[in-house]
């Protein structure tokens, strides 16, 4: 085994400690208070300028660099999706989504479900997001171990243990505030570091002139067709329905920001993915037997880890461990987003609806910095022991798209849904995703879409998006038809068991809800998070007509 690169360990620590010590500065802006929001949403205070670079960082994570460069070595830039897909998901998101959250107020992704449906139905969403959360962390991390033991030949383990740990000192201290600023320190980093690669690896003996050609466009068949416009939708609708970036939305001091912030990451995204695709398109363009490489094969092999190896054996040392940094500040900030956004969904959502509604504000910080630990454990554990974790994390986020975007657009833009019409097409969205099979996880495809390959095992037809859909009309027809079989009088109004149609509860209960989510309203309207929602006509699993008002 060769020697540990204790230079490129050095820098690697310097970067740590300047991270962590911003994260703990930041954190003084928490310092003294017991409010969960301040801990889950900065208290509403998050600037346009912070607010742009957390968003952007928040994307531009180590999977989304690294898996740039491995599509576009391994396929070409045409398949790679993800850089102009996530983009287009931020504009969306900012369209229908963005303003309409932050005027209600929401805490959480998951609010809206809860006020809608009941915290128990509602707390089933709470799955697929948390899931899709730690597996994205457990991803990155892992990401991280391999780029780390490319370039130092240090031990996996440990590089993913050390930066687990700084990732949720400095989150637990500070909350979004210290996620924030070094989400700043971090998207610098990367920016500089990603561009210093390119010119040293571009004019390497190895590589040939970047000119015009499939090695590094790809090469495009027909039968792609389905399967690419699948992952495109999937992109771009599926990045939507997130924690991570609505924590950002909520966040904003203003409905306006928080559009701007989601239309101005935008930009920061595409820029971010440049010299990750340059990054691969020199790989591909690289003779390694130039190289010295041990391996000249194993770009072949293991493509996930071609931007490692292009900084490690393309570059001069001391460029390769700045990249190294860039890499680690990737990572760094996608990870630390996970971690809170996961513990605040739980901490919330879960602990206090379903099991304390009356816990403190004391309790309730207490018990979300013991939830990062516990999450942020549990991604490392994962990354560490798990061997397709990036292949777990894909299908969570399958999930994610097939049951949360439906049910987002349901129950942020669709008054007529209910709790029957959602629970419904929760079940049928799993139960199709599941039928269409995955072949890296070896599961059998149930459901054998047209165009599907027999040899290779691959569905070709936008199953996902098919699936997507049909979760979503499902929602709307169970709906409509619950409501006027209960209208009617073709079912008992006691047959009405989760009290949505007309089986409604007492008016004494209907403000419950409402109480157990923004706080106890104070004597001049405002609650934790500022506004108080006025509820009229509200029941669980009843739409509430929640109307912001300053009281």
């Amino acid at each position: 085994m060769a020697a540990v690169h204790w230079g490129g360990v050095v820098a690697i620590i310097v970067f740590y400690v300047l991270i962590l010590l911003v994260g703990l500065w930041a954190a003084r802006k928490t310092k003294n208070r017991t409010d969960s929001e301040e801990v889950m949403v900065a208290g509403r205070d998050i600037g346009m300028i912070i607010g742009i670079f957390t968003m952007t960082a928040t994307w531009v994570g180590g999977g989304f660099l690294n898996g740039t460069a491995e599509i576009v070595y391994k396929k070409g830039l045409i398949f790679a999706q993800a850089p102009w897909g996530y983009s287009l998901s931020l504009v969306l998101g900012g369209i229908f989504f963005a303003k309409t959250m932050r005027e209600r107020k929401y805490v959480t992704m998951l609010d809206p479900f809860q006020h809608k449906y009941g915290a128990r139905v509602g707390g089933l969403m709470f799955i697929p997001a948390l899931t899709g959360e730690v597996l994205w962390t457990s991803a990155i991390l892992a990401a991280l171990g391999a780029t780390v033991s490319v370039i130092l030949n240090f031990p996996v383990s440990i590089s993913i243990i050390i930066s687990a740990c700084i990732t949720i000192t400095y989150s637990l201290f500070g909350g979004l505030y210290s996620v924030a600023y070094t989400d700043l320190v971090q998207l610098i980093c990367m920016f500089f570091g990603l561009w210093l690669i390119i010119p040293f690896s571009m004019t390497h003996k190895a590589v040939s002139p970047l000119k015009v050609d499939p090695d590094w466009l790809g090469e495009w068949d027909m039968k792609y067709t389905g399967r690419w416009l699948d992952y495109a939708f999937l992109l771009m609708f599926g990045g939507i329905p997130w924690q991570a970036y609505f924590q950002r939305v909520l966040s904003s001091r203003t409905p306006r920001v928080a559009q701007v912030l989601s239309f101005s990451a935008v930009f920061g995204c595409l820029i971010m993915s440049v010299p990750a695709a340059i990054i691969g398109a020199i790989a591909s363009k690289t003779d390694w037997n130039m190289t010295e490489i041990p391996d000249p094969d194993q770009p072949k092999e293991n493509p996930s880890l071609v931007l490692p190896l292009v900084v490690q054996y393309l570059t001069p040392s001391v460029v390769s461990f700045i990249g190294l940094g860039a890499v680690s500040a990737a990572v760094m900030s996608s990870a630390d987003s996970s971690i809170l956004s996961s513990s605040s969904m739980f901490v919330r959502n879960i602990y206090k609806l379903l099991f304390r509604p009356k816990a403190t504000e004391f309790e309730l910080v207490w018990c979300m910095r013991v939830t990062m630990i516990v999450i942020g454990a549990l991604a490392t554990t994962i990354s560490l022991t798990v061997q397709s974790v990036y292949s777990l994390f894909t299908l969570c986020g399958d999930f994610v798209y097939v049951v949360l975007f439906p049910q987002l657009v349901c129950v942020i833009h669709v008054p007529k849904v209910n709790t029957y019409g959602a629970l419904t097409g929760y079940v049928v969205a799993f139960a199709l995703r599941l039928a269409g099979g995955d072949t890296t996880l070896k599961i059998p495809a149930l459901i054998k879409y047209p165009g599907y390959d027999y040899e290779e095992n691959v569905q070709y037809f936008p199953y996902r998006s098919f699936t997507m859909v049909i979760a979503f009309i499902t929602i709307l027809v169970v709906s409509i038809v619950c409501d006027m079989l209960f209208r009617y009088g073709v079912l008992k109004p006691e047959w009405d068991f989760f009290q949505c149609v007309v089986n409604l509860p007492p008016p004494n209960d209907k403000h419950e809800m409402s109480e157990n989510l923004n706080g106890k309203a104070k004597s001049n309207g405002e609650t934790n998070g500022g506004s108080a929602f006025v509820e009229t006509e509200y029941a669980p699993g009843k739409l509430s007509t929640s109307e912001k008002a300053r009281v």
